[in-house]
């Protein structure tokens, strides 16, 4: 996770491959109660293009995050 604010429920994930940062809105997040992320999680997750650019779906944070 590259950043994430939670007032604003959206923030951006660097992919691993280096091909550029994709945004993510809270509702992808795949956990239960408040959805949120932290700065340098470890995420695993779809990307899906919308008008604006790639977009992150189905977001699970991994193990010991």
């Amino acid at each position: 996770v590259k950043w994430f604010s939670k007032d604003k429920g959206y923030g951006f994930i660097t992919r691993d491959d280096n091909e550029g940062d994709v945004f993510v809105h809270f509702t992808a997040i795949q956990k239960e109660g408040f959805k949120t992320l932290e700065q340098g999680q470890r995420v695993e997750f779809e990307i899906e293009e919308d008008a604006k650019g790639p977009r992150a779906k189905n977001v699970v944070i991994l193990n010991g995050q």
